[in-house]
């Protein structure tokens, strides 16, 4: 058996050596860390985990240097396995804790709002963002060919729109319940409507109907009459008979053609704020407004924009459909937002590597993304599930991030 020809060290400085390179990793605090009462310098997070890996890597790099010249290979990888898994696992308690102190929302004007005088409803919204103490961290606009070539007004729209323009009949999952009560208002199956080719989303039904456009099938639709020639399978789910068909949420097609005609157009802004200095619920309510603008709060931005939009050159007067501005229902409504409207990435966004430090794979962050059903701890009875949008509405981002590991799918 070969055997190395190293200089003998003395076994206890070996062990000593080891021992403070385990208690340098254990790194209890650090000083870029903010108070939760302190802003958050967001330049600063990624320089201080790279602080972190550097300061703490070293001297365990030195320590395995001096054991390894005097004790087997097989315990030197163990302390290594072991001040990683620790270092990684305080590198995700700092991404949680750093994620958790700023609220990321996104905010758009929407088209109706864009048609004023230039510029007008811009410094609307951005002069009451910055009163409010909200960064714009980025903007642009995006126009009506991108919005409707890549789908993006159908993304953020999700389950109406699916059920309108990206699913087809023969895939939708209509309950039983539903099924039952279409053929007691219609008088044949739902299969049978599906097999004899007489059920349309929204938009093969506008050429089937004699390429007619997204308005006049929404005109045709509000004719119908809940209950009779008119039924709500669930949460945006509707059929209705139009013609000798039957059409899957007809009235989306108008809502598409606000953002899709050409000329429209969306003026976005990625906003920020410390989570500690304004709740969700208050950026929501008190800087936006309520979605109906008569309602709204006075100097909030749906208010403003109601009062003055004659003198902001606005064609109608803002109603609860146009009313000015969207702006995200949540930290993580604002994460799906970011990764639709502006294709960021999850690793790429500060609040998406939180929820994965937190413990919530990108593949289920995706999923939510898109508004899955979920079972929540504490909130939903057994065998039943919620919109995961709905039970993190107006919640901060600490408070989500706390929260997440309550949330579950159907089968958890």
């Amino acid at each position: 058996m070969m055997k190395l020809n190293l200089p003998p060290p003395s076994f206890l400085s070996t062990v000593l050596w080891l021992l403070l390179a385990c208690q340098i990793v254990n790194v209890q605090a650090l000083p870029f860390v903010k108070s939760k009462e302190a802003p958050v310098d967001e330049e600063s997070c990624d320089s201080g985990l790279l602080s972190l890996a550097v300061d703490s890597l070293l001297p365990l790099f030195m320590a395995i240097a001096v054991a390894v010249t005097g004790i087997g290979s097989a315990l030197v990888y163990y302390v290594v396995d072991i001040t990683q898994e620790k270092l990684q696992s305080q590198i995700n308690n700092l991404q949680v804790q750093l994620g958790g102190q700023t609220n990321r929302a996104f905010v758009f004007i929407k088209p109706h709002a864009c048609k004023g005088k230039p510029g007008k409803v811009e410094a609307v919204v951005e002069t009451a963002l910055k009163k409010a103490g909200i960064r714009i961290q980025d903007q642009g606009e995006i126009l009506a060919e991108t919005i409707d070539k890549d789908m993006l007004i159908d993304t953020h729209y999700g389950a109406i729109a699916s059920k309108a323009v990206k699913l087809k009949p023969h895939e939708l999952n209509v309950p039983d319940k539903g099924q039952a009560e279409f053929e007691k208002m219609f008088g044949e199956s739902w299969q049978s409507a599906i097999d004899n080719n007489k059920v349309y989303n929204a938009q093969d039904a506008c050429e089937k109907l004699g390429n007619i456009d997204g308005i006049e099938l929404e005109k045709r639709w509000r004719k119908l009459e809940m209950g009779v020639d008119f039924i709500k399978f669930g949460g945006g789910f509707y059929c209705g008979k139009v013609g000798d068909i039957y059409v899957m949420n007809a009235f989306y097609m108008a809502m598409r053609a606000a953002y899709c005609n050409p000329g429209e157009r969306i003026q976005w802004y990625s906003v920020s704020w410390p989570s500690t200095a304004m709740s969700w619920a208050d950026f929501r309510g008190q800087v936006l407004g309520a979605t109906d603008p008569t309602l709204a709060p006075e100097g909030s931005i749906r208010q403003t924009i109601l009062k003055q939009y004659n003198p902001l050159g606005l064609e109608s007067k803002p109603n609860t459909g146009n009313n000015g501005v969207h702006a995200s229902a949540s930290p993580l409504e604002g994460l799906a937002e970011r990764m639709n409207w502006m294709g960021v990435s999850i690793q790429d966004d500060e609040f998406g590597r939180a929820l994965v430090a937190a413990g919530v794979s990108q593949e289920t962050i995706m999923e939510w993304a898109a508004d899955a059903q979920v079972t929540v701890k504490g909130e939903t009875e057994p065998n039943k599930t919620m919109s995961v949008f709905d039970t993190l509405e107006d919640l901060d981002a600490d408070t989500v991030l706390a929260k997440v590991g309550k949330i579950g799918k159907m089968d958890s």
